[in-house]
Formats: structure tokens, C-alpha cells, sequence
């Protein structure tokens, strides 16, 4: 028996002689090499004890790493997920890009001009931030709004949806200022142009045969993105909304740096009331609203310096490099001239607001709320409401009446008219026009 022990193990000896010469002149296809080393080292752990007993194998078990899950890219229905997680690298989808005409054509390669735009890295991503935000928002809108919904239901889903994707629910003293909501979402019903929103309690239900302008702002850190579409359930009132957009378009594309708003305006004209639209047998003109007009934005300031008017006229001012404008049109087929009408719901603390002595105490409280939560942006009864104020009306009234705040009630064109609206922001850069909210839809 011990012979035979001897035998075997000069055997062994012999066999990873062999082994090793040929793993030293030779390389085993698909990685075999390895393989062996495994099958050795598996031979010492299994190789028979001083007695001759096998020994207990002992193999390691290897741990599989953990996989990293992979960032959301994809947006919820409702929008939930906050923007920067799906853009985790900060880079947010530029607006449609146009080149200037004319003589500012040089502008697309001037060296100076490229350098100018380049340092304005921080600006161009906030701004398109805050579009894709809108464009998110207003998306899962289109597909989900119908007619039964309430106004207020309507504007809450949006308003969420923003407070959600930008990070910013506005609820912490000073949030809304870095962030979310630039101001309330206007819900215009037919012969209404602008400025209404849903103040508490409203049940105002939204019908099959409406015309409706969903208007609504994101920012962020300042840098207000203001987009508007019109929604009709009805065909029959296709024509009147493809008015108002061409007259939109036109308007952006006429827009540029030394351009006069007249050129605009008349441009504008041209294009939206070339259109009629033929209602229940009766063909109406679609007439510009022309006391309502585009305008500047400026940092924490929807309503800027400058106006872009829809008609012709005689403004002369320029728009210059750097700016940025709502280029937004109305159209109606009634008189083409608004009026204030119905129950306020817009506010906003003006810029130059004075410094004047408040005798009601519930205005100097209001006022303490309005600076620390929305500074200049506008904000309506509903969002005093969400942060917890009630008993208010009396304060906002003499804010009001001191000039300190504005109030902006509802614009409406007669009754029994429709009117439509659609909007954009263009950014007049150094080196190109960016219509910075324009997406898929309009």
C-alpha cells in the first residue's frame, strides 16, 4: 500500500511538471489558462489528506456587485420627477434655433459675438430649464385635459406639475422666489382674453363647445418662461386658432435685434386677419386684439419696458441684443377690443413700489407674506390661500389702493365672441434668435 502512495504521487509531480511547461509555451484559447488555475487551486482544496481521506471542498462564493440603478429618464403621468434628475447632467434641450437675416447675418460667426454668448452659460440654462419644464407640463396637460374638469382642478394639476419638476413646492418661506411658478395659470373661456384664474370656491366646469387660453409661467432663479396655447373640443373653430398661430409665428419670425415693433405689429396684422372663420353658418373676420400686446421680460419681471404690439402703428422702438420677449398674439371674432370684466384674481407687487405708511395691520402683514414669497412675481388669491392666509381681502385692497401692489382683473372682448391666444419667449442672443419654449406641439 505505501508502494502504490509513492507511485501515485511521482505521478502528480510529474503531471504539473507538464502543466507548467505548456502553460509556458503555450496560451489556451478563451481564457483556459485561467480556467486551469481554478481547476488547481480547486485540486489542493480536494487533494486527498495524509490518511488518504478526501478533504471537505471549500469554495469561496463570489459576490456579484451590486448594480447601480440607472437615472430616471423618463417623466411621470402626472409630472412628478424633478427635471434635474432626468437631465442629470445639467444640460436641458435648447429651444428652436434661428439665425438672424440681413444685415445681422455675421452675427451667426463673429467671433466677438460667439464669446459674448458663451458667457452667458448660467442664463441659457436656466432658461431652458425652465422651458423644458413647461413643455413637460403643458404636454401631459394636452393629453389629459377634457371638458367636465373644473377650472380649478385644471390649474392646480399644472401648478403642481411645475412646483414638482423645478424642485420648488413654494410652501418654505422664499422657495417660490428660486424657483417654480412665475404666475398663475390663466384659464380663458371664450369671449375672456387674459388674467382669469380660479379663485377659492369657483366651480366653474369646462364644456364641450369652449374656447380656452391656458396660459402659464415657469422661472427659475428669475428668468420667467411665459407659453400659451388655445384649446377648442369643437373643428369648427380650427380656423380661428390657426390664425392666432400663424400670427404668433409671424411675429417670432419678424422679431430681432434692431427691428422696430411697428414692422412687428404690421407684420402680425397681416397674417392673422387674412383668415374668417365660418360659425353655425355665420363667417366672422378674425380680428388682432389690439390693445392686448407682447412684451419685454425682464429678471423677476413678466411685463418688461417695451411692448410688442399685434396692429400696425407708429412704435418706433427697437428690440435689442440680449432682450427677452413674449411674443404672444390675440385674435377674436368679436370687436377686437377687451375690457376689464369679472372677479380679480391677479396680483403682483410693482417694481417701483413706494414707501408709504400702512394703516391696516392685516396689509402689513400681507405685505411682510408678498415680499417674502413672491418679491415682484404675480401670484393670485389662491396661492395666499395655500400658504395659509385667510381674512386677507381688506390688506390686498389698500396694498392696492397704496399703489404698492397692482391688481390685474380679467380682459374680455363682448360676450358671445371667442377669442384665441398662443404665445412664445424668445431669447435675442448675441449670435442667433432662440424661441426658447417652442416644443413639438405649437
Amino acid at each position: 500500500m505505501a508502494a502504490k502512495a509513492s507511485e501515485g504521487l511521482d505521478k502528480l509531480k510529474l503531471d504539473d511538471t507538464k502543466k507548467s511547461n505548456g502553460g509556458a509555451t503555450g496560451t489556451a484559447p478563451n481564457g483556459a489558462d485561467a480556467e486551469a488555475e481554478d481547476s488547481d487551486d480547486d485540486k489542493d482544496e480536494d487533494g486527498p489528506t495524509e490518511g488518504g481521506a478526501p478533504r471537505a471542498a471549500k469554495k469561496k462564493k463570489k459576490r456579484k456587485p451590486k448594480k447601480k440603478k440607472a437615472a430616471v429618464k423618463v417623466q411621470s403621468s402626472p409630472p412628478r420627477v424633478l427635471l434635474s434628475n432626468i437631465f442629470s447632467d445639467g444640460k436641458y434641450p435648447e429651444g428652436e434655433i434661428v439665425e438672424y437675416r440681413n444685415e445681422n447675418l455675421f452675427r451667426t460667426t463673429n467671433e466677438e459675438k460667439r464669446h459674448l454668448d458663451r458667457m452667458n452659460d448660467d442664463f441659457l440654462t436656466e432658461y431652458r430649464q425652465g422651458a423644458e419644464i413647461h413643455r413637460q407640463v403643458r404636454q401631459w396637460t394636452q393629453k389629459n385635459i377634457k371638458p367636465g374638469q373644473t377650472l380649478t382642478e385644471i390649474a392646480e394639476g399644472i401648478e403642481d406639475g411645475v412646483r414638482a419638476l423645478s424642485g420648488h413646492p413654494g410652501l418654505e418661506e422664499g422657495d417660490n422666489i428660486k424657483g417654480g411658478v412665475a404666475f398663475p395659470t390663466g384659464l380663458n373661456i371664450n369671449h375672456c382674453a387674459a388674467h382669469y384664474s380660479p379663485n377659492a370656491g369657483n366651480k366653474t366646469v369646462l364644456q364641450h363647445g369652449d374656447v380656452m387660453k391656458i396660459d402659464f409661467g415657469v422661472h427659475i432663479n428669475g428668468r420667467i418662461v411665459d407659453s400659451a396655447w388655445t384649446v377648442a373640443f369643437d373643428p369648427k373653430y380650427d380656423k380661428l386658432l390657426e390664425a392666432v398661430r400663424d400670427g404668433t409665428n409671424t411675429g417670432i419670425r419678424e422679431a430681432g435685434i434692431d427691428v422696430r415693433m411697428s414692422d412687428i405689429g404690421a407684420a402680425i396684422q397681416e397674417a392673422m386677419e387674412s383668415y374668417e372663420v365660418e360659425l353655425d353658418g355665420q363667417t366672422y373676420p378674425v380680428k388682432c386684439i389690439r390693445n392686448l400686446n407682447g412684451h419685454s421680460i425682464e429678471r423677476y419681471k413678466i411685463h418688461g419696458a417695451k411692448s410688442v404690439p399685434i396692429v400696425k402703428g407708429g412704435d418706433q422702438t427697437k428690440m435689442e441684443e440680449g432682450e427677452t420677449f413674449a411674443i404672444e398674439t390675440f385674435g377674436s371674432t368679436g370687436k377686437g377690443y377687451v375690457r376689464d370684466d369679472m372677479e380679480t384674481s391677479h396680483y403682483a407687487k410693482k417694481m417701483d413700489a413706494p414707501n408709504v405708511s400702512l394703516r391696516v395691520s392685516s396689509a402689513r402683514t400681507l405685505l411682510n407674506v408678498i415680499n417674502k414669497n413672491f418679491g415682484t412675481l404675480p401670484f393670485c388669491r389662491r396661492y395666499l390661500d395655500r400658504l395659509g392666509q385667510d381674512k386677507y381681502l381688506l390688506g390686498l385692497n389698500n396694498l392696492v389702493s397704496s399703489g404698492i401692489v397692482e391688481a390685474y382683473p380679467p380682459v374680455c372682448d363682448i360676450k358671445g365672441s371667442y377669442t384665441a391666444q398662443f404665445e412664445h419667449t424668445i431669447l435675442l442672443r448675441p449670435t442667433v434668435k432662440e424661441v426658447i419654449s417652442r416644443g413639438d406641439d405649437y
